[in-house]
């Protein structure tokens, strides 16, 4: 009898590859670029330009028991093995050609950690390397946490495409975030989203590395968290039992978080904002359930920034009775060290309306006293519980009501900017403290969809006014994926000055947005800050890079899509089956 030396390994490959050769709707293995979203820091590919077939019976190895990982582990895995996704570029039957011999078919994924139980905090690493070998049938994930394990599996599974499966070989990655804090901002209070809404959200998130959901939960139109200490707030403040998050409602976002790589920051908007509080505790707000800017008044009069009225009182001692034991709760619900306290357009109007603080200010007293005397009860109280606290930037720059620095440590304060670009963040590190950008210019997502006020007359006209042709809303116009993806958050700032920069956040508010329009108003276009807060938006000569990412991000938009997220598309169908035939050539048009 005469011994075969063909391998068995060999034996699959050549199956897999008959296999190629009678499906007929089988894509390219010709691919010449590989496209990851965010884009990592590098990649190389062999000159070859090889491609494997996946096996059926691939499998991914962690050596480690570790909840989130191995939660992550099987998530992806089954992705992996289901996806087939098919590269909308070249989704044509007939441009399909192979190459001989196939590599062989790649087995499995083995993942090595070298410090498996960092927290899921504020600057964990979640650097990772990726090592896809075209002569061996295993790939290589190595990584610093199991953080950044997460985003290397998130990485090959955008490598793996068609049907049968194929991932690029020879491919090597190496991926650090350039940002720390990578960030997203919805408001459930002006509307609710149920927690499908937000995990969808999260996981979307998690898909395109980013790692803060800034959860913006109450405001004055309504206070939808459920408190233990304080259900008075919820049951008389929500819209309804039906429209309240529970307990076990945010344990089991927090932990969905937690599974995906994405921290959940909690905000509890005070003193301005709190219009819902008074439906509980009526004595503890002032202005609430007013018109928010009355007949005949000046603007600078009004009693709120829009229609929803309300302010904590600082002067009255029960406020502070109650708003301690909101924090309590909440931190217990929420482990993350990041606690943010809004702090924002605290207006002038509504405070005015009290008499306790009219006796005040005729008494020589002014409104940033009312102010600093709110923060020096509430901020050594949140610091107190083990929280760095986050202010938007309105609590030291605003021009009317604000507090001296010397009120809020550095060392314990984060300021969010979202006024005036890149001159507010550079009046944020400039005195010292640590800053999140969320400037309205870039990164809201609500902008641009015209104003939500009824009665407005500025769009009763027949010759186009500023406000309607720019779209209406006071921060218009709609933010382009492209505005978003070019700006640079540090611009302006010194190498150490930018250090203080931690990141950015995309914002969602929701005046007019609710979950029947969530994912198109989040995405693709939160997908561009995340990859210019993970990569940057510059290649390696320095160069923008946007004429580049549109490819990527068409495809990558595709992908969403596919995995369940509702994307919005950023140029029809057919620019994206011709890459770069709808580009412009000119500087500018």
């Amino acid at each position: 009898m005469v011994r075969s030396h063909i391998s068995i390994s060999n034996v699959v490959a050549l199956i897999f590859f008959l296999v190629l050769l009678v499906i007929p709707s089988v894509q390219s293995t010709t691919a010449t670029t590989i496209d990851v979203w965010p884009k990592p820091r590098l990649v190389r590919w062999a000159p070859q330009h090889q491609l494997s077939l996946l096996s059926p019976s691939f499998t991914i190895a962690p050596p480690y028991d570790h909840p989130q990982l191995s939660s992550a582990v099987a998530r992806y895995l089954t992705l992996i093995k289901t996806e087939h996704h098919l590269l909308s570029s070249v989704n044509n039957p007939s441009t399909a050609t192979l190459s001989l011999p196939p590599p062989q078919p790649l087995q499995a994924l083995h993942i090595m950690i070298h410090r498996l139980y960092p927290p899921l905090h504020h600057g964990v690493n979640e650097s990772y390397t990726l090592h896809i070998p075209s002569d061996q049938p295993t790939a290589n994930l190595t990584a610093e946490t199991p953080w950044g394990a997460m985003r290397g599996l998130e990485t090959f599974s955008q490598l793996v495409w068609g049907r049968p499966s194929r991932v690029p070989v020879g491919v090597y990655v190496w991926d650090d975030p350039i940002f720390a804090h990578r960030g997203l901002l919805l408001d459930t209070s002006r509307n609710y989203y149920g927690v499908g809404d937000i995990m969808r959200t999260i996981y979307a998130m998690s898909a395109n590395k980013m790692n803060v959901f800034h959860w913006h939960i109450t405001d004055s139109h309504s206070f939808p968290l459920n408190l233990p200490s304080e259900p008075g707030l919820a049951a008389k403040g929500s819209y309804g039992d039906d429209m309240q998050y529970s307990p076990d409602d945010v344990k089991k976002i927090v932990e969905f978080g937690l599974d995906h790589g994405v921290r959940v920051i909690p905000e509890i908007d005070s003193p301005g904002h709190t219009g819902s509080w008074a439906e509980a505790y009526p004595e503890i707000v002032t202005c609430a359930n007013m018109f928010w800017w009355p007949a005949e008044s000046k603007w600078e009069d009004r009693l709120a920034a829009e229609p929803g009225t309300g302010q904590l009182n600082p002067l009255n001692p029960k406020t502070y009775q109650v708003f301690k034991n909101v924090i309590s709760d909440v931190v217990k619900m929420f482990p993350e060290p990041f606690f943010h306290a809004g702090a924002d357009e605290v207006t002038p109007g509504c405070w005015k309306t009290d008499p306790t603080i009219q006796s005040f200010l005729s008494n020589g007293g002014s409104l940033s006293q009312v102010l600093e005397k709110f923060v020096n009860e509430t901020f050594p109280y949140i610091a107190s519980l083990n929280r760095t606290v986050i202010y938007w930037e309105d609590v030291l720059l605003d021009g009317v009501v604000k507090v001296d620095s010397s009120i809020i440590d550095p060392k314990y304060t984060i300021l969010q900017t979202w006024n005036n670009g890149p001159n507010n963040t550079k009046k944020i590190v400039d005195a010292g403290y640590r800053a999140i950008v969320s400037s309205a210019d870039y990164y809201y997502l609500d902008c641009g969809h015209g104003g939500f006020l009824g009665n407005d007359s500025q769009y009763d006209q027949l010759v186009s006014s500023d406000t309607v042709s720019k779209g209406g809303s006071w921060c218009a116009p709609f933010k382009t994926w492209q505005t978003i993806y070019n700006y640079d958050i540090t611009y302006g700032l010194s190498e150490e000055k930018a250090k203080l920069v931690l990141g950015g956040e995309v914002a969602l508010w929701s005046e007019q947005a609710d979950p029947t329009v969530l994912d198109s108003r989040l995405w693709p276009r939160t997908s561009a800050m995340a990859e210019a807060l993970w990569s940057g938006n510059r290649d390696e000569t320095g160069k923008k890079r946007y004429a580049e990412a549109t490819d990527r991000l068409n495809e990558w938009r595709h992908r969403m899509v596919s995995r369940g997220i509702g994307a919005e598309p950023i140029q029809p169908l057919w620019c994206v089956r011709n890459p770069g035939m709808c580009n412009t050539v000119h500087a500018s048009i």
